[in-house]
């Protein structure tokens, strides 16, 4: 598995403050997608042990949430093996993490994957510029979905997604006030 960066990022990638690892691989390419860079399989970074012990060493502090796997496609053929071991390490490790799966793969294609079992979130289908939404939560446009994982999987039927929210903040223009009111005292 290659990789672009391993970043933190508050809330736009799940919630919380998460570190995010951007793989490098999709075979999607979706038209207006915000990291084209990331498609080919063989660009970026080796995903090495030091790669490994940087994001752990991100996960150990106890403001960060969880892991959020981006990219490219975490479920790309050059991925999913590295991914599913870095997964499962990665919830034996912080159990109390929640784990986030941005894929261009719809649900229905890809449930029966084992990397769901340590999964908590998967925000699922390919970006859609003309359903781009800025104000979504967790995601581009509006055909994809934030499914939670979990509990779809104790359902009768786990091909059919449970959401784990809907497509708005409740009160998103209160975040979207204080996000630029704390921005704005950044640059003060």
């Amino acid at each position: 598995m290659r990789y672009h960066d391993i970043t933190k990022d508050d809330m736009r990638n799940g919630d919380g403050l998460r570190v995010v690892l951007w793989v490098s691989g999709c075979a999607h390419h979706c038209r207006g997608c915000h990291n084209p860079v990331t498609w080919d399989p063989s660009d970026g970074l080796c995903f090495d042990e030091a790669a490994k012990r940087e994001l752990f060493c991100q996960l150990d502090r106890p403001y960060i949430s969880g892991l959020t796997l981006s990219g490219g496609d975490p479920l790309h053929p050059a991925n999913y093996p590295e991914v599913l071991r870095l997964v499962r390490e990665t919830k034996e490790k912080y159990p109390n993490k929640t784990i986030w799966l941005y894929t261009g793969a719809d649900w229905e294609e890809i449930w029966k994957l084992p990397i769901f079992q340590y999964v908590d979130v998967c925000v699922d289908g390919e970006y859609d510029e003309t359903a781009r939404d800025t104000k979504l939560m967790w995601k581009g446009s509006k055909n994809q979905r934030v499914i939670d994982v979990q509990a779809t999987r104790t359902q009768a039927d786990p091909s059919v997604p449970r959401l784990y929210c809907g497509d708005y903040a409740p009160d998103y223009d209160r975040i979207l006030e204080k996000r630029e009111k704390d921005a704005k005292n950044r640059r003060i």
